[in-house]
C-alpha cells in the first residue's frame, strides 16, 4: 500500500518492494492504479516474474497499472480499501497520504501485520508496535524479511487466509 502520487526515490523503494515480493513466489496485491506505490510495485514484481493483482476503486479499469495480471473492477472508491486489506495476510505500508493511513487502520482494526517501509503515522501507532502488530523497515529486503516472519508464525499458527 501507498500514495498515489510519491517521489522519485519512493517509487524505486516500490518498485524493489514489487520485485522482492516475486521473488518469494508471493502475490502482489495493491491499488491497481497507474501511479505512484501502485504501478511500481507492480512493474517490479511483474519483470521480476511475479503475479500482480490490483483491486480498482472504479467501475472500469480504466487508469489501471498496465503491469497488472488481474485488475478487479470494484466501483467502490475508496472503500476497496477493506478488500485490499482482508485479502491480504500482511499489509507493508510505503510512504503515502490518508488512503494509506485508512489501509493501515483498516488492517490494525482487522488484526492484520503492517509493516511501514520508512514510513511513520505517528505516536498514536506506537501501542501497535508494542502489541506486535506494527514493524518498521528501512528498506525493502528489511519489508519483505519482516513479512516472511510474520506469515511463517501465521501459517504455522493456522491464521492465513
Amino acid at each position: 500500500m501507498g500514495g498515489s502520487k510519491v517521489s522519485e526515490e519512493v517509487a524505486e523503494l516500490a518498485q524493489e518492494l514489487g520485485s522482492l515480493i516475486a521473488g518469494r513466489g508471493w502475490v502482489l496485491l495493491n491499488g491497481g492504479r497507474n501511479g505512484g506505490v501502485m504501478a511500481a510495485s507492480a512493474r517490479g514484481a511483474r519483470e521480476a516474474g511475479g503475479f500482480v493483482v490490483g483491486v480498482l476503486p472504479g467501475k472500469s479499469a480504466k487508469g489501471a497499472a498496465p503491469d497488472l495480471d488481474l485488475a478487479i473492477v470494484t466501483g467502490m472508491g475508496d472503500a476497496r480499501n477493506v478488500i485490499n486489506v482482508l485479502s491480504s495476510d500482511v499489509v507493508v505500508a510505503c510512504p503515502g497520504e490518508l488512503g494509506t493511513r485508512s489501509e493501515i487502520d483498516l488492517a490494525l482494526k482487522n488484526d492484520k501485520r503492517v509493516v511501514l517501509l520508512q514510513f511513520d503515522p505517528g505516536e498514536a501507532y506506537d501501542v501497535y508496535r508494542r502489541r506486535k502488530r506494527l514493524f518498521d523497515a528501512e528498506t525493502p529486503e528489511e519489508a519483505v524479511k519482516i513479512a516472511g516472519e510474520i506469515l511463517q508464525a501465521l501459517f504455522e499458527d493456522g491464521d492465513a487466509g
